[in-house]
């Protein structure tokens, strides 16, 4: 279990990784918006989820991450694609529908694989991730790898997520649940239908277990490190609750009429982009010019990235008849 020396070690970071950092952040924040641009437009079929509030979870996990390591996203999965270097141009054309997509324009929004990257889905099925993320786990105990798991609180009060840390646990896995608690399942607060804490539950199990900040990218990453350390260790699966917020509905439809009043001001007040723009000047001495020129930049690759994916040419319909063996 972890100890307060373990919590205390914290990983090297330079300037030009802080930076780093945040422009994932501002990649993932950008591409979104662009792609909520896109669908009111109509050329974004089908429903989107959108990670607008959460980039700081995905983006200080991933940052601790190796290659060879297996991630399982939700259908709120465009940041964690991007946050494990999925090409923003291929993600886009996904998104679009069209064949030069990472998915030949086959998956669309919710269902985004890129096995390169080491995204291993992205999954519709609630508490499908930590189901994945278990069976892979269960395939690196050898290798010194790790797997992440995504969920949000909602998943907490389905069978998976009992399931999952049991075995996990009894079989100590090398797997790291986050578990991104953005205070809504859909559209009906957490506390309303889950009982007790959900950080409590992974403990109860004698899984290590532990909340932080999901709007500070740095200390998101901190944990993430150690949590990541530990799973590679053998010392069994650990579990983060990153506590965020999504600045937006849960889905297309979703005029957000359920918040509490100010509920939503009060966390942009917290904005992990704008919090880290404050830590990046107090922190590394970087000036405000440096962070602009991001801003600039990544918004200059997503405009490039939009008017490439229009032009983009759709899938070929496959006739082709297949037999199968009875």
């Amino acid at each position: 279990m972890t100890t307060q020396e373990d919590l205390k070690r914290k990983p090297g970071l330079d300037r030009d990784a802080a930076l780093g950092l945040y422009r994932t952040m501002r990649l993932i924040r950008r591409f979104e918006e662009t792609v909520q641009s896109l669908f009111l437009r109509g050329e974004v079929h089908g429903t989107t989820h959108l990670y607008i509030g959460q980039e700081a979870v995905a983006t200080g996990v991933a940052s601790v991450l190796r290659e060879s390591d297996r991630v399982a996203a939700t259908y709120r999965g465009h940041g964690h694609a991007l946050s494990l270097g999925v090409d923003p141009q291929a993600l886009l054309d996904e998104m679009l529908g069209r064949s030069t997509g990472v998915c030949g324009g086959r998956a669309g929004s919710m269902n985004v694989v890129d096995l390169a990257r080491g995204l291993i889905g992205s999954f519709g099925i609630i508490g499908g991730s930590m189901a994945a993320a278990t069976g892979a786990a269960l395939s690196l105990r050898r290798t010194g790898d790790v797997a992440v798991g995504y969920f949000g609180d909602g998943s907490t009060n389905h069978g998976y997520f009992h399931e999952c840390l049991n075995f996990a646990a009894i079989n100590r896995l090398p797997v790291v649940y986050v578990c991104e608690n953005n205070l809504y399942g859909e559209f009906t607060p957490w506390e309303e239908v889950t009982a007790g804490k959900i950080i409590d539950r992974p403990r109860a199990l004698g899984v290590d277990a532990h909340q932080v900040d999901g709007m500070d990218v740095f200390a998101v990453r901190d944990l993430a490190h150690y949590a990541v350390t530990t799973a590679r260790a053998g010392r069994g699966p650990v579990f983060l609750e990153a506590l965020t917020y999504r600045f937006v509905g849960h889905s297309r439809s979703d005029p957000g009429t359920y918040r509490k009043s100010g509920e939503l001001d009060k966390w942009l007040r917290r904005d992990p982009l704008k919090l880290a723009a404050i830590l990046l000047q107090d922190r590394f001495d970087i000036n405000l010019d440096m962070i602009e020129a991001i801003d600039a930049a990544v918004d200059a690759e997503m405009e490039k990235a939009m008017k490439r994916a229009l032009v983009s040419p759709y899938p070929e319909p496959d006739f082709t008849v297949r037999e199968f063996a009875p």
